[in-house]
């Protein structure tokens, strides 16, 4: 039998939220195979399939920049998301270090949150945001990194953003950006509706930061990830030994689940009770006199998926891979 380190248990442990002892038994199963390991533990129900990277963070900000058109300049057409880790959440809530990220995040709007593009582009003072991120650190006495930019731009409505656990002006743990756009062909999208799009979009925002969806539609779902999940369902309904018709049903009840939680277009409105989020986007284009559709979204979680050290774990994850 493969010896198994307590690092891969305790990786595996942040991803399905199952025991230490579970997770050691997945690995060994799937001879190390991290991805068949998380799987072994969701048939044997065990691990949801719930996103549990969240429960590991690195410090820093998460910050949202929005800019409007020359032509009009009630609504914006343009926002960027970036996130800039640093090692310990005294500096993230630094002034220094947040008015340098804000600087970060308009500099990201005019490259489309391209990042090697950012890091070159040059700041006021003539040095380029590479050069300043180490002189950022060296002024600090931490290491600060731009971990990941990207941007969104309305074709034919409104960006709209949303930031939450505040930590100062448009930043925060949580960001989110949201394209709202008119799907009539050849509308001409006036000032006034533009503003009320904008508004939509960042209700459709604070709704993605507490919804957590990953996917717009279901046609952007990738097929591997719609045939994984079937797969995983299909050996749950085996294992209940119910008839093969039923099981069938077990299977299409629980895939339709998946896309309820995963697929924006699929949620339910979380902010109050007005059905569907197609209901709502359905609500507010008779309203507004358009027909209206999400064009994108983006949403940042601080630190998501970065693991932090913990020493007070490291010894019961070493007992659990010597036992």
């Amino acid at each position: 039998m493969m010896t198994i380190s307590p690092a891969s248990i305790k990786a595996l442990r942040g991803k399905s939220g199952a025991g230490m002892m579970d997770c050691k038994r997945a690995l060994e199963s799937c001879d190390g195979d991290a991805e068949k390991a998380l799987d072994w533990l969701r048939k044997k129900g065990v691990a949801s399939a719930q996103k549990k990277a969240a429960r590991v963070a690195a410090e820093g900000v998460v910050a949202l920049s929005l800019d409007a058109s020359a032509e009009d300049t009630i609504a914006a057409m343009r926002g960027a998301l970036v996130e800039v880790n640093a090692e310990t959440d005294f500096v993230a809530r630094n002034d220094d270090f947040q008015s340098f990220v804000a600087e970060v995040a308009r500099a990201a709007l005019d490259v489309e949150g391209d990042m090697e593009r950012l890091l070159a582009s040059a700041r006021g003072t003539g040095a380029s945001f590479k050069e300043a991120f180490i002189e950022c650190a060296a002024k600090i006495g931490e290491n600060i990194t731009l971990r990941r930019s990207a941007a969104l731009t309305s074709r034919n409505g409104a960006v709209g953003g949303y930031v939450h656990n505040r930590l100062g002006e448009s930043m925060g743990k949580i960001g989110v950006l949201v394209s709202v756009e008119s799907l009539d062909d050849g509308a001409v999208v006036s000032p006034e509706q533009r503003a009320l799009l904008a508004g939509l979009a960042r209700r459709v925002a604070m709704h993605i930061a507490a919804a957590k969806p990953s996917f717009l539609a279901r046609a952007h779902v990738p097929p591997a990830v719609v045939a994984r999940e079937r797969e995983i369902f299909s050996e749950q309904a085996r294992q209940s030994g119910k008839p093969d018709a039923a099981r069938e049903k077990m299977v299409e009840g629980r895939l339709r689940k998946f896309y309820e939680d995963s697929v924006l277009l699929d949620q339910q409105w979380i902010l109050e009770d007005a059905g569907g989020v197609v209901d709502v986007l359905a609500a507010a284009g008779k309203e507004i006199g358009l027909t209206i559709g999400i064009g994108g979204f983006l949403h940042f979680v601080c630190g998501e998926g970065i693991e932090r050290k913990e020493d007070d774990f490291a010894a019961s994850v070493a007992a659990a891979a010597s036992g």
